[in-house]
This record gives structure tokens, sequence and C-alpha cells, in this order.
């Protein structure tokens, strides 16, 4: 009996310990190798989100830099004239520079905001004015108003661009003749607006305060005390378009104003999440060689002409970051921005770039706190500004 009590016995408590010991050793170590694995597919399933990000908003960006400029770059002269503008509710007058792109810095080190101005008119002409137009008149005769239609968007330009002549925006209310009473082209600011007084047909009218969102009320004290003298000339902008990228709550937002129909910017719309630096250059051509020689963030001056022309293309670097807040610090440091070797760079602080990687774009604070939790990619490209290289 007691033999076979012996030889029929269960498992000891130790054994079960022992049993319990190992197979939760097991479950740890396939918990952590697929905790790993998990946090490995994130991170790639988030680093590609970055990858697409950043891809596409660079390629936003540099789309429209492509197109900076079309319609406003004909002539050379103009580049840099400071435009005035007031809207028919006799709002403060507003300005902004004749210039295909203008890039605001970012003070230490915060994102820059990149301005682009362009017309789709499809036939992008100067129109030559071809009588004095005193300050007060309200006909502009040219040698042709061919494709000139009542409120279009035009742009007067002085023959000679300076702190006293300056270029004007006004809305069409008459063309060819056919259109509201009007100035004569005498600076009386009266008449019939008929044939410009045996001047021709070829006039365009613009009455104060009406058939239009930039007509001045009260006479067009816009224009400059000297008149636009005949030699100046009109562009027509057709719908003048302004966009401004920056960077705002991490991400890249794109302000589309159409100053046709817009008298103030409308909100910013935000095109991609987790974009959090934006950075740019401009590309000149110093020696008037036709080769960029300098990359800087110095924007020229307003009617500085010469500086204008020199700004030739664009560099610009986006920075994306990934959605999944990591563990561990996997950031240390900014990343840098590449440049290529032998580049002459005046980035604030740098006036020789002899390295390749050599500026450093802050992603948060120089990488402190939860910044350091995350992954960064940089994105670079250099633009043309091909209408200025076409004067189209």
């Amino acid at each position: 009996m007691s033999q076979r009590l012996r030889h029929s016995r269960g498992v000891t408590l130790i054994e079960m310990m022992v049993g319990l010991v190992v197979g939760l050793l097991a479950v740890l170590v396939i918990a952590q190798a697929l905790s790993f694995t998990e946090g490995q597919k994130r991170t790639t399933i988030t680093g590609t989100d970055a990858q697409v990000n950043g891809a596409l908003a660079l390629h936003a960006v540099s789309r429209d830099v492509q197109m900076a400029g079309y319609g406003l770059t004909n002539s050379a002269s103009a580049l840099g004239c400071e435009i005035r503008a007031s809207n028919d509710s006799g709002a403060t007058t507003q300005t902004l520079p004749l210039a295909p792109v203008v890039i605001t810095d970012g003070a230490n080190g915060a994102p820059d905001t990149i301005q682009i101005l362009d017309s789709n008119k499809p036939y992008a002409v100067p129109y030559r004015v071809t009588e004095d137009h005193p300050r007060t008149a309200a006909n502009f005769f040219l040698g042709s108003a061919l494709g000139i239609a009542v409120g279009d968007l035009m742009l007067a330009v002085p023959a000679t661009i300076d702190a006293n002549n300056w270029c004007t925006l006004f809305n069409v209310t008459g063309a060819n003749g056919n259109g509201s009473s009007s100035g004569n082209g005498n600076g009386n600011g009266s008449g019939n607006g008929g044939n410009g007084n045996g001047q021709g047909q070829n006039q365009i009218i613009h009455n104060s305060g009406s058939s239009g969102v930039w007509n001045q009320p009260g006479g067009q004290t816009l224009f400059p005390a000297a008149g636009y003298p005949a030699g100046s000339y009109l562009v027509n902008l057709g719908q003048f378009v302004q966009r401004l990228y920056a960077i705002q709550n991490e991400s890249l937002t794109l302000t589309t104003r159409l100053w046709s129909t817009q008298v103030t910017a409308p909100p910013p719309d935000n095109l991609f999440p987790d974009i959090v630096q934006l950075q740019a250059m401009y590309g000149k051509d110093t020696n008037n060689d036709g080769v960029i020689d300098t990359w800087d963030n110095t924007t020229p001056l307003t009617n500085d002409n010469a500086a204008w022309k020199q700004v030739l293309a664009v560099r610009i670097a986006l920075v994306a970051r990934s959605d999944t807040f990591e563990k561990t610090e996997v950031t240390t440091a900014n990343p840098l921005w590449d440049v290529g070797k032998g580049v002459t760079v005046n980035d604030n602080t740098l006036v020789d770039c002899n390295q390749s990687k050599c500026i450093a774009l802050d992603v948060g604070a120089g990488v402190a706190g939860d910044a350091r939790h995350y992954r960064y990619k940089v994105f670079d490209i250099i633009v043309p500004l091909r209408n200025m290289l076409w004067k189209s």
C-alpha cells in the first residue's frame, strides 16, 4: 500500500515554483521582444509619416517660389518699388515691396517666413504711359489698352523709382474711353471719360472711391506728388496673389490673399503637421556674372533696385518631426543644414561655411526637454527664380 502511494505522488511545491519562474522568465523575454519590435515598427511608421510630410511641404513651398514674380518682373527697373494701396473704405495705406520673394528672418533661431507675389494674367505685358498723369488726374493715356477691362487691378510704376516716386495700386473704372466720368489728364479731376479730348482712345479711367476695392476715396493723394509722367508704365495684375508660408503651432501654414477682392489677409490654412522649422536664404549674384556667389538672409531695402536684381534663387530648409514620443532621448543636438562645401554663407552667425553641414536648425530651444524625445529629418532645396531669369 505504501509502495503504491509512493509511486503515484504529484508535483512538489518546489517543482511548481521552479516551473512558474521559468514560465515568467519566458513571458518576460517574449514581452520585451514584442515591445522592442512594436517600438521599432512605430518608429519606422512615424518616420515614414515625417518623410511624407516633409517632402510634400517642401514641394508646396518650392512650387510657389518657382512661380514667384510672374507678371511683375517684365522690367527689372521696377524691382523693389514700394507698392502703396488704400482701399475704398478709407483704411490706412498698405505697403509692400514689388519683389518676387521676401524672406522675413525669425529672431533667435525662430522659423523664417516666406512671402511670394505673382499675377495670373496670361499676357504679362507692361503698358507705356504716353502722356503725363498728374497726381489728381483720373485718366491714364497709354500706347495700347489691349486686354484691359473695367475692374482690372493695375499697378502704376514710375519712370524713376526713389523715395519720392513709388508704385500705386488701383482699379480700372473705364477702359478705351468706355467708362464713367473721369479726369481729362490735366490734373483737374473732371471730364467726360470719352475720347480723352482728342488724345486717342487708348486710355483707362480710375475714378476715386468707385468701381473697385483699391480706388482711394477723396482724390488720388496716394499717387506721388509729381504723378506719373510719360515714360512710366502700368502693369495689369489680373488676380494679384500674395502667399505667406510660415510655421505656426508646429505646422506649415499658408496664407493666400487675393488682392483683387481681399482688403486684409484671411486666416492661415494648416497644410502639413509636425513641420517645426523653416529657414530660407537668398541666392545673390553680387558681381553680375550670372552666377550666384553668396547666400544670405538679408532682405534688400525697399526701392533698392540694384540689390533686388541680384536675387536669382532661394534656398529653403524644412525640418519635419516624427509624431511619436520616444521613451528615451533620441535627439541630443539640433539637426544640421547641409549647404555644401566652399559656399559663402552669411546667416547671422556664420560668415564662411567651409564644411558641408554647418548651419544648426533649432528644433526646440536648442533641443531641450520633450524635443529630445522626437526624431527629425531635414529637407532642403535650391529654387531658381525663373521669372527673374526670364524677365517673365
